[in-house]
C-alpha cells in the first residue's frame, strides 16, 4: 500500500487521481530506501517515479542527466508545478551556480539536476557532502551500456554513488534495455541488489510502418501532407549532408522544418532545439543526436529515412512520438542500400571481432523486423523478451498483411551470377551490375566485362528490377549473401551453398501492389493519466482551438513550451467537460494545486470567451 504522503503528491503537485502500472509499487520501494532498476516505455511516466520519492524523503532528490541543454527546460516544468528545482552545469554564470548551491545547502530545493561530467568533479561530491540527499536517480540509464545506442563514458563512473554515499537509495531509469544491457546496467552501476521493475514496453498508440524505400523524400512528402498536416515530428537521417538536404526539401515544399546535426555551430544546435519545443507544427530533420531525453509530448510522427543500426535505437527513437498517448506514427523507409552500407559499416568499424559480431547481430534483428511478415509489434516486444499478441491492428502488417513466396529460384538464380563473376572471371561486383546481367541488360558495364556472355544473363525476366533488389536484400537480411570491401561488392556466405544445393527454402517477403492507406493510430492513453482521453464533438473541438490559442500566449508569454503549462490531453479532457468552476476544473488529470491557481480562471475565462 503506498503512503498516503505519495498520493497527496501525486494529487496535489501533479494534479492525478491515481497511479499508472508498476509507478505505485516504484515509488514506495523507493521512498522506503530501496535501489531500483526501471525500465519503462517513453511516455509511461517513468520521471513520477523518482520526483515523488524525492519529494516525500527528507532532502534533495538529485538527478544525473545527460542533457545539459535541456535541464532549464526540464526545472521550468517543475517549477510550474511548484516543485523547487534547480541544476549545476557548464551553462552557468558563477552566481548563478553560487545561488543553486546555497538552495541547496539551505534544504530548499525538492530537485537537482546534475550532468554525469559534473558529478565527477570532485568540487561538485564535497558539495553534495555538505547537503541532505534524499534520493540518486540516474537517467537515461542506458547510457552505461558499452554496445548500446547512446554509450556516455562518463556513466562508467556512477558506481561510486553507492560506495561514496551507501546509505542514499538509487533508481535507474531508462525507456529500452535488452536482458543483457539490464545485467549490465545492474553491473556497471554496482545495482546488482537492486528491484527490478519492467513495465510493458507496447506503445499502442504508436502505429508502426516501414515501408520499400524508392523516392524516399517524394514518400517522405507524401506522408506528411496527407496524414500529419501541421504536425510536430521528427524527422531521422544517418548523416550530416542528408540532414541539410531533407531539411531544405521540406522548406520548399512549404513544411516548416529544421536540421539538427553535430556539425552546427552550438548556438544553432540550442536554437533549433528551443524552436521545436516552444513551436507547434515543427518537423525536426535530425541525426540521432537528437532527441534523447526531449519532454515534447505532442510529437505526432518519427520518420526514419535510413535503417537504424539496432531495434533498441529504433525503439528508442520511435518513442519519442506521442508521449501524449494520442494516435501516431513511426515509419521507415527501407531498401537494399540501407543493409549494403550498413554491412560496409560493422566491417571497416574500429574494434576486434566481438564487438563487431555484436553489431552485427544487432542489425539482423532489425532487418528481421524489416523483413518481418507477421505482427511488427509482436516482434518488437518479442526482441524485448515480453509476449504480445498475433495481431495489434495498428502496425502496416497487421492492416495490410504482405504476402509471403517462395523465393527459392531467384534466390539460385542470383547466388549463381554472383558465383559465376567470381568463379568464371575473378570478379565481384555489388548488386546492381548482378540485377542487370540477370535481366539481360546491355549497360557499358555488362558489355564492357562481356557478361552477356554468362549463362546467367538474361534468365531473371520473370522479376522487374525494384523486386530483384528486393531478393537481394532480404538474401542480405537472411545471412544467405553478404557484402564486402570499400565498394560493397557481393560474395557468398557459407550458407549460400545450401540454397544452391537445393537442401534449403527460402521464403521472402513481397510487398502489397498498392498498400491501403492506413487508418489513423488507435488511441490509448499513457503516463500517469487514469481516464482515456475523450473525443471531442465539432463543438469540443472547437473549445479544444480556443484553449490551445490561450495556451500558446500564455506559453510564450511565461517563456516556457506550451506543453509545460497543459498538455494537450489535459486541454481536450477540459474541453468535453467544459467546467463552469475551479472545483470542477481540479478534477482533470494533470490539473494540479499549483497549475490551478496560476492558470485555473484563465482557463475558466477561455472557455466562456
Amino acid at each position: 500500500m503506498t503512503s498516503a504522503p505519495a498520493y497527496d503528491v501525486l494529487q496535489r503537485t501533479f494534479g492525478y487521481s491515481a497511479f499508472r502500472g508498476e509507478q505505485e509499487q516504484i515509488v514506495e520501494h523507493v521512498i522506503n530506501g530501496g535501489d531500483a532498476l526501471v525500465l519503462m516505455p517513453t511516455g509511461g511516466g517513468k520521471s513520477l517515479c523518482y520526483q515523488i520519492p524525492a519529494l516525500v524523503r527528507p532532502g534533495t532528490g538529485v538527478v544525473i542527466s545527460p542533457l545539459i541543454a535541456l535541464m532549464q527546460d526540464q526545472v521550468d516544468a517543475l517549477r510550474t508545478l511548484g516543485v523547487r528545482a534547480g541544476f549545476l552545469n557548464s551553462t552557468q554564470d558563477p552566481d548563478e551556480r553560487r545561488l543553486t548551491e546555497q538552495l541547496f545547502l539551505a534544504g530548499e530545493l525538492d530537485l537537482l539536476y546534475v550532468a554525469p561530467e559534473g558529478l565527477g568533479v570532485p568540487s561538485t561530491q564535497r558539495l553534495l557532502d555538505r547537503g541532505r540527499i534524499a534520493l540518486f536517480a540516474i537517467d537515461e540509464a542506458h547510457c552505461v551500456a558499452q554496445w548500446g545506442h547512446d554509450f556516455r563514458p562518463d556513466y562508467l563512473n556512477l558506481s561510486m554513488l553507492h560506495e561514496r554515499w551507501p546509505d542514499v537509495p538509487r533508481i535507474a531509469l531508462t525507456a529500452t534495455a535488452t536482458s543483457a544491457t539490464r545485467e549490465e546496467i545492474a553491473t556497471r552501476l554496482d545495482l546488482a541488489g537492486a528491484r527490478h521493475f519492467t513495465a510493458s514496453f507496447d506503445r499502442p498508440n504508436i502505429q508502426y510502418r516501414i515501408v520499400p524505400k524508392q523516392e524516399p523524400k517524394r514518400q517522405l512528402l507524401d506522408l506528411l501532407r496527407t496524414e500529419h498536416v501541421g504536425d510536430a515530428g521528427i524527422v531521422y537521417c544517418l548523416s550530416r549532408a542528408s540532414v541539410e538536404k531533407i531539411a531544405d526539401f521540406l522548406v520548399q515544399n512549404g513544411i516548416p522544418a529544421l536540421p539538427y546535426h553535430a556539425g552546427l555551430d552550438a548556438r544553432v544546435r540550442a536554437a533549433n532545439q528551443s524552436r521545436f519545443l516552444r513551436e507547434d507544427g515543427l518537423v525536426m530533420v535530425a541525426t540521432i543526436a537528437f532527441g534523447m531525453g526531449i519532454d515534447k509530448p505532442d510529437v505526432r510522427f518519427v520518420a526514419h529515412l535510413d535503417l537504424p543500426k539496432s531495434v533498441e535505437g529504433y525503439y528508442q527513437e520511435t518513442g519519442r512520438a506521442g508521449r501524449d498517448g494520442q494516435p501516431s506514427t513511426a515509419w521507415l523507409a527501407y531498401g537494399l542500400q540501407d543493409v549494403v552500407q550498413q554491412r560496409k559499416m560493422i566491417e571497416t568499424s574500429d574494434g576486434d571481432l566481438a564487438h563487431r559480431r555484436n553489431l552485427a547481430a544487432h542489425l539482423d534483428a532489425m532487418l528481421a523486423l524489416c523483413e518481418t511478415v507477421q505482427c511488427r509489434r509482436a516482434q518488437l516486444l518479442a526482441y524485448f523478451g515480453q509476449p504480445g499478441d498475433n495481431s495489434c491492428g495498428n502496425c502496416d502488417t497487421c492492416l495490410t498483411p504482405p504476402e509471403s513466396w517462395d523465393g527459392t529460384v531467384p534466390a539460385q538464380k542470383l547466388l549463381s551470377t554472383v558465383l559465376r563473376l567470381q568463379r568464371e572471371r575473378g570478379q565481384k561486383f555489388g548488386a546492381g551490375q548482378s540485377i542487370d546481367i540477370l535481366l539481360g541488360k546491355t549497360t557499358e558495364k555488362v558489355t564492357q566485362f562481356r557478361h552477356d556472355e554468362l549463362s546467367v544473363f538474361g534468365i531473371g525476366a520473370e522479376l522487374r528490377e525494384q523486386e530483384w533488389r528486393g531478393v537481394v536484400r532480404q538474401l542480405l537480411a537472411q545471412g544467405l549473401l553478404a557484402v564486402e570491401g570499400e565498394y560493397g561488392v557481393l560474395v557468398l556466405t557459407d550458407a549460400s551453398a545450401e540454397v544452391l544445393r537445393r537442401e534449403r527454402q527460402v521464403m521472402m517477403r513481397r510487398e502489397p501492389e498498392r498498400p491501403a492507406r492506413a487508418p489513423r493510430a488507435r488511441r490509448a492513453t499513457t503516463g500517469a493519466t487514469a481516464a482515456a482521453t475523450p473525443d471531442l464533438d465539432p463543438a469540443g473541438a472547437q473549445v479544444f482551438e480556443r484553449l490551445r490559442s490561450w495556451r500558446a500566449a500564455a506559453a510564450k508569454e511565461g517563456g516556457v513550451p506550451a506543453y509545460v503549462i497543459f498538455h494537450d490531453a489535459t486541454l481536450k479532457q477540459i474541453a468535453a467537460l467544459r467546467p463552469g468552476s475551479l472545483a470542477e476544473l481540479s478534477t482533470v488529470n494533470g490539473v494540479g494545486e499549483n497549475k490551478l491557481a496560476k492558470y485555473g480562471q484563465q482557463v475558466l475565462e477561455a472557455l466562456t470567451s
